[in-house]
């Protein structure tokens, strides 16, 4: 598939600089580029990369100022982060879609299946499955009894979800992940621990993306909740009872323990942790690793164990550093005052 600067100009409102016919049928890296790839710069330091790359056509935004011309055919946009997102998106739309029950998976008879569904080849499709239309199901995926998915979406290889849960439109579940399985819930006594049965389930509404090897836990009662539009990064523990909130996004390895509510549009960096039973407001921004043992209002920026302001973090961790020094100086000053007093 072949497209001219022109069309593409076209499609993403942009302004074309150079050759409005050079055609592309590929997408590269500004750095790797080659002839008929297109590309993008939006991030200042990968600005040198547009005076050498051999890409044909390049997305770039309105106020960029070059300081010499280049070689490629360029297409100025509000944002061309944003545009180039749109573009992956129509090239992937347009790729082929698989349809049709391989002969080695197995769907029970009481599944309802919807019409230009794909289920591949040692996928288990348990009873009174319903499968909406458009959806894709690869192979040595496990679909448990009870369990709704909506129209479109996408569940790659070996996913598993459990019985009852409820999958909404459009969501898509990368390999390995696993969906519905008992929240940690054990009573302790003099002998153990008794394990305290998991009679909930997990409920992912429309548009949800979750990564590889990411488990969420049903719920002791009731449900866990994706909410709409939220993204999950891969490798992301979500507890039992656990809500999160509308367009919120978490990066690798993020943990939630049980019960926490989290708002809406919010964002994590990799490896934050969440204590159990605590409240996070709406567009909270929290940098990678920060450790969360209380309530946060929302509409804060914050990093750190516990949380605190970035610019606080930061002179805090100076200090830090400076603790041996501050340490041995101390003890020096003590000594000092030990002899005083002694005189």
């Amino acid at each position: 598939m072949e497209f001219t600067a022109k069309q593409i100009a076209e499609f993403v409102g942009g302004k074309v600089e150079g050759n409005p016919d050079a055609k592309v049928n590929t997408f590269a890296k500004i750095e790797d580029g080659k002839k008929g790839a297109i590309s993008f710069l939006s991030n200042p330091k990968y600005t040198h990369y547009i005076y050498n790359t051999e890409c044909s056509i390049i997305l770039i935004n309105d106020d960029l100022v070059l300081d010499s011309p280049v070689r490629p055919t360029l297409i100025r946009v509000k944002n061309a982060y944003e545009c180039v997102a749109r573009l992956l998106q129509m090239y992937e739309a347009a790729k082929p879609k698989k349809t049709g029950t391989d002969s080695l998976a197995f769907i029970s008879p009481s599944a309802i299946i919807g019409d230009n569904t794909y289920i591949g080849a040692f996928a288990y499709i348990g009873e009174n499955v319903k499968i909406g239309e458009n959806t894709q199901i690869y192979p040595n995926t496990v679909i448990g009894d009870d369990v709704y998915i909506g129209e479109g979406c996408i569940i790659y290889p070996n996913v598993t979800i459990y019985q009852g849960c409820k999958i909404g439109n459009n969501v898509t579940i990368h390999s390995g992940s696993v969906i519905g399985s008992d929240g940690f819930g054990f009573a302790p006594k003099d002998e153990g621990y008794d394990k305290i049965p998991q009679i909930g389930i997990v409920t992912i509404e429309d548009n949800v993306e979750i990564g590889a090897n990411t488990c969420i836990d049903r719920s002791t009662m009731g449900s866990t909740i994706i909410h709409k539009g939220v993204k999950l990064d891969n490798l992301i523990q979500v507890a039992h009872n656990v809500e999160i909130g509308e367009h919120t996004v978490m990066s690798a390895q993020v943990g939630i323990a049980g019960s926490t509510k989290i708002g809406e549009w919010c964002m994590f960096g990799g490896q934050v942790g969440l204590a159990g039973h605590i409240h996070v407001g709406n567009r909270t921004f929290l940098g990678a690793q920060s450790g969360v043992p209380g309530n946060i209002k929302g509409n804060e920026t914050l990093i750190g164990t516990p949380p605190m302001e970035p610019k606080a973090y930061f002179k805090s961790q100076a200090i830090f550093r400076k603790l041996p020094e501050i340490y041995k100086q101390l003890n020096e000053l003590q000594k000092q005052i030990e002899e005083l007093k002694k005189k």
